[in-house]
């Protein structure tokens, strides 16, 4: 069975982080292609400033672009509203059933996946590939049984890029180069996106 890495976030915008840790996982796990699914709005970050949802979701495509291990997907952004990783999930597996999936998340998130909304059942539908960053301690052993049988630690490059630096850097017109896939740049720059 083909196993499709996931990862959802707001990427706000994408940058080499993101697609460091994708390929990573990609390739660690044996993944046959990782998708992004920009959210329209995150449960966690309701009242984060940011551009539209629309320009993340095509600075997401034009940063993959260039990988064929790569897709984004807009689910989320036509679904509209609060996005919960379960809602995406059961749409994605009613969609695509031949296929299984796991989420990829970093590990500040992987300490709050009991909060996360309806885990338990999130928990059975797919696995979750956890990114190791040094100085970010894992707590596996403070998760439940049925989370930590479903996670799987890989380490992750230690590269300290945000996209919360990079819209600050970009307010205060600094340079982002290499920070961001040039398309991203390219992309920010044709819109005069996250200028003061």
């Amino acid at each position: 069975m083909r196993n499709i890495g996931i990862m959802g976030g707001t990427f706000d915008p994408i940058h080499m982080g993101h697609m460091i840790a994708a390929e990573t996982a990609r390739e660690q796990c044996g993944l046959h292609e990782v998708w992004f699914i920009p959210s329209y709005g995150p449960p966690l970050k309701a009242n984060e400033p940011g551009v539209s949802s629309r320009h993340r979701y095509e600075m997401a495509c034009s940063a993959a672009e260039d990988n064929p291990f790569f897709r984004v997907l807009d689910i989320e952004l036509q679904r509209g509203g609060v996005s919960y990783s379960y809602d995406t999930v059961m749409e994605l597996k009613s969609r695509y059933p031949e296929l299984q999936f796991s989420y990829i998340i970093g590990s500040d998130r992987i300490n709050d996946l009991p909060q996360w909304h309806k885990i338990e059942l999130l928990a059975e539908a797919v696995s979750f590939i956890g990114l190791e960053r040094p100085n970010e301690p894992i707590l596996l052993e403070e998760l439940p049984d049925y989370l930590r049988s479903r996670i799987r630690l890989i380490r992750m490059p230690a590269i300290e890029i945000s996209s919360t630096a990079i819209r600050g850097k970009l307010k205060a017109d600094g340079s982002v180069r290499y920070l961001v896939p040039d398309s991203v740049l390219s992309y920010i720059r044709r819109y005069g996106l996250y200028e003061s």
